[in-house]
């Protein structure tokens, strides 16, 4: 090869790896490879990511209070620290972040990440709104031969969800006929907390408003622990979704991930009273879902705050269960929470016998850690277990019953359009609004 043709070849080769920021070209995107990510939220469920991110490259940290930074330094010295997710996603070289803000800036925090092309693991719910689930779920499937990502239901690594799918799909219980999940937490509140006080030095209290409304501070908001703090916040409209958005996010992942659905053609709920600051604690929904290729249209039922659906036999106490998933078919009745599972026939004629277990190979396998699903998929086949795509339909699902709640009615839904069909007034309920400032592309 002569001078201009090996400068030609270089010069062609050089572009090639500009462009594909993830390529994988000469081994770049293998599993021993670490990934430049970016922490944003160091403590509350932050704190549960930090074993995982250690065996990767934390360049940056972000978090709204100042106080997190020394102990997250200590975990990760070096890294740049950032106030302001917005800049945070600028930081030089990065490929991955991790999103463990408040719920009401994951869909903003998410979008922004992906208009840079970088690979999401974002904690539940990755939105609040029917809106921002649909926005997040065709972004990443415009970008899904690029990035990879991931909701945070870590539960969903659980072998019971897997055993669970299995013996749903393979007809344990003969034809599905319906599917019920539900939460028994209640935690009521009255309204916003009133204005109290000033955020202590280095408590950037507007960033933490970011999208949504202002309030006024109040230091209730942010009085509990790391594991729990968001229970002080999460049931107000403005900042969350309530259970929907909290253990619905895990339980209805129980039953979403052995039914195989898209869109709901119908929606309705009811609950408590409507409180417009804060969500409900009771409440029941119910979504119609068409058949598809290997069961018939079936019903999904949510159920939160004491509604319960009826229990398949009256010695099985379902509050008790606490979080649990339950399958009705033609020949008998799964009842599951997120370890554990139980099938009862549906009369004494019936002894399921004619099923026969998965042999050993055709079981699926064990997820493994579920951070570390994620970070391997950034490497190499961009594949997770609760991406955008799956995820993001949930998310529409359970969002659509706080619509059909507040609408009062039940609701005809286009899945395809995104839009009701019977009620003009509803489809206002679809979005929610934001602050000035902080749009939801950027």
């Amino acid at each position: 090869m002569n001078r201009r043709n090996f400068l030609t070849s270089a010069s062609a080769t050089g572009a090639g790896l500009l462009l594909l920021k993830h390529a994988t070209l000469f081994g770049q995107n293998t599993p021993s490879k670490k990934l430049n990510v970016a922490l944003i939220g160091v403590w509350g469920r932050g704190l549960a990511h930090y074993d995982g991110l250690s065996r990767e490259n934390v360049v940056a940290l972000c978090d709204i209070n100042e106080a997190r930074f020394p102990d997250a330094l200590r975990k990760f010295p070096g890294a740049k620290t950032y106030i302001d997710w917005r800049k945070c996603l600028d930081h030089p070289g990065l490929d991955a972040v991790v999103i463990c803000t408040a719920d009401h800036t994951h869909a903003h925090c998410a979008m922004w990440a992906m208009n840079r092309n970088l690979h999401v693991y974002c904690e539940k719910p990755i939105g609040l709104s029917v809106e921002e689930a649909r926005l997040l779920r065709a972004k990443y499937l415009s970008l899904k031969n690029k990035i990879a990502t991931q909701a945070g239901t870590q539960r969903h690594a659980n072998p019971n969800f897997s055993r669970v799918r299995e013996l749903v799909r393979d007809g344990a219980i003969g034809e599905l006929r319906g599917v019920f999940a539900w939460g028994n937490r209640k935690l009521p509140r009255p309204a916003y907390l009133p204005g109290q006080g000033t955020p202590p030095a280095g408590f950037h209290y507007d960033l933490w408003l970011g999208p949504s409304p202002a309030h006024p501070y109040n230091p209730g908001y942010f009085s509990g622990g790391p594991g729990a703090n968001c229970l002080q916040w999460n049931m107000y409209w403005d900042f969350g979704t309530g259970q929907v958005g909290d253990m619905g996010a895990h339980t209805m992942d129980l039953a979403w991930n052995a039914i195989d659905a898209t869109h709901p053609t119908s929606i309705e709920a009811k609950g408590d009273a409507f409180n417009p600051d804060v969500t409900p604690v009771e409440l029941t929904a119910h979504f119609d879902h068409p058949a598809n290729s290997w069961r018939p249209a079936i019903r999904v039922s949510w159920y939160q705050g004491g509604a319960l659906p009826t229990s398949p036999k009256r010695w099985i106490d379902l509050n008790g269960i606490g979080h649990g998933a339950m399958f009705k078919g033609s020949k008998g009745v799964l009842v599951a929470d997120f370890t554990t599972r139980m099938i009862i026939p549906t009369d004494d004629k019936i002894d399921l016998a004619g099923y026969q277990p998965r042999n050993e190979s055709n079981v699926t396998p064990p997820l493994g850690n579920f951070q570390d699903q994620f970070f391997r998929a950034c490497k190499t086949d961009l594949k997770t277990s609760c991406n955008f795509d799956y995820n993001g339909l949930m998310t529409e699902q359970m969002a659509l019953g706080l619509v059909a709640y507040r609408a009062g009615k039940k609701l005809e839904y286009d899945g395809k359009a995104g839009r009701v069909t019977n009620d003009e007034a509803a489809n206002v309920l679809l979005s929610r609004p934001y602050r000035e400032g902080w749009p939801m592309n950027g």
